[in-house]
C-alpha cells in the first residue's frame, strides 16, 4: 500500500528538518515534495528510498 512522503517520514520518527538533512535537500524542498508542489529528481528519489527504507512504488506522490 502506497503512503505519502509525509506519512512515511512521520512513521520513521523524523522531523522534516532531520529528514531533509539525511536526504541532502533543504527543509523547504522536502516540504514541497510532501505537498506535491515539486517532485524529486532521480538521485534525490534514490536517497529518499534509502533514508526512508521504502521502494519508489510504495510512495504516493499524489495527494
Amino acid at each position: 500500500m502506497a503512503m505519502t512522503l509525509k506519512a512515511i517520514r512521520v512513521n520513521k520518527g523524523l522531523s522534516q528538518e532531520e529528514a531533509a538533512k539525511l536526504i541532502g535537500v533543504g527543509s523547504d524542498t522536502l516540504s514541497n515534495y510532501e505537498r506535491g508542489i515539486t517532485y524529486p529528481d532521480i538521485p534525490v528519489l534514490k536517497k529518499i528510498e534509502e533514508v526512508y527504507e521504502v521502494k519508489y512504488d510504495d510512495i504516493n506522490f499524489l495527494l
